[in-house]
């Protein structure tokens, strides 16, 4: 019984957001209009072309049967540390290489594929799911923080934080699914057209979730107005990633922006994790999973980061 309340209670006050942000768009329609327009100009001009190619070259590679005999040379360093095979390997560098959501895309396909297990899969998402370097050095660091070497410290701090955090989830034990679905996909099964619109639907699904917390941020920003610019741009961050590390920037204490951007570009924001909840429906990971994941990886990225900052001044 108070498991029902509980979940009705939330549905509840979910139901009043939803209402409130429906509410203003109807009050406002050219207004949001504007934002969710942004929100896809967004992910048209600055994630679409980033990540749609290495979604598609990373799933040819998946199928090709290339990738296991490469991965093969980690398989004692991948099971020793994470407990899982040796593929989380080639998940992990495509990830650090190309940033949300690659890494929890090639990981569904390779579950998909029936090359790893559910266990794998969830076990992969605590340290194959990171943000890379075009975002961090490139537009983090060098665009919002005017610091190419803060970007460089927080990349660094990001990464080790990522291998940290899939260590203490390598006994994690979950349930099988019922009547698991693989699809024992290989490379002659797929012809280029099935590629091109698997990639295709993977990063529209993410512009959707862009657009739409484009929209959610918007409608919160006369409730986070409430609070300091520092805590309003740490909560804002919470929820998207990128608006988060923008009104951070604007804060004039150099090591607070470095500190608070390593948090949330680690934890990733509630839009990365949706995006990464729907690229890994294969493999159903538990939400309260994938949240505790990342909030763990934020938490040892941020150590890592005052350590850093204490050896190293800004």
């Amino acid at each position: 019984m108070q498991k029902s309340r509980k979940i009705t209670f939330l549905n509840y006050i979910l139901s009043i957001f939803v209402i409130y942000i429906l509410v203003n768009m109807i009050l406002f329609p050219s207004f949001y209009l504007q934002t969710t327009l942004n929100g896809i100009t967004a992910w048209a001009f600055n994630v679409l072309p980033a990540i749609l190619p290495f979604i598609f070259f990373t799933k040819i590679l998946s199928l090709s049967g290339v990738v296991e005999k490469f991965s093969s040379f980690f398989s004692k360093p991948t099971k020793f540390l994470y407990n899982t095979s040796s593929l989380s390997s080639f998940a992990f560098v495509s990830s650090i290489i190309s940033g949300y959501p690659v890494g929890a895309k090639i990981t569904s396909d390779l579950y998909q594929n029936g090359k790893i297990t559910r266990q794998d899969a969830c076990k992969m998402m605590s340290f194959c799911s990171t943000s890379g370097p075009m975002f961090i050095i490139g537009a983090v660091g060098a665009g919002m923080l005017g610091s190419v070497t803060a970007g460089y410290l927080i990349f660094i701090a990001h990464i080790l934080g990522a291998l940290i955090n899939g260590i203490i989830y390598r006994k994690i034990k979950l349930k099988e699914i019922g009547n698991e679905n693989h699809n024992f996909q290989n490379f002659k099964s797929n012809n280029l057209s099935s590629i091109v619109l698997d990639s295709a639907l993977s990063v529209i699904s993410v512009g959707a979730i862009i657009a739409i917390f484009f929209v959610v941020i918007t409608s919160l920003s006369p409730l986070l107005s409430m609070f300091s610019p520092a805590t309003s741009a740490f909560l804002g961050g919470i929820i998207e990633i990128t608006k988060g590390c923008l009104d951070i920037s604007a804060l004039s204490n150099l090591p607070l922006k470095v500190i608070l951007s390593t948090f949330i570009i680690s934890f990733g924001g509630i839009s990365t994790l949706f995006q990464c909840a729907s690229l890994t429906n294969s493999f159903k990971p538990p939400i309260g999973l994938l949240i505790l994941q990342k909030l763990t990886h934020a938490i040892f990225s941020t150590i890592i980061i005052f350590i850093i900052l204490f050896i190293f001044s800004l």
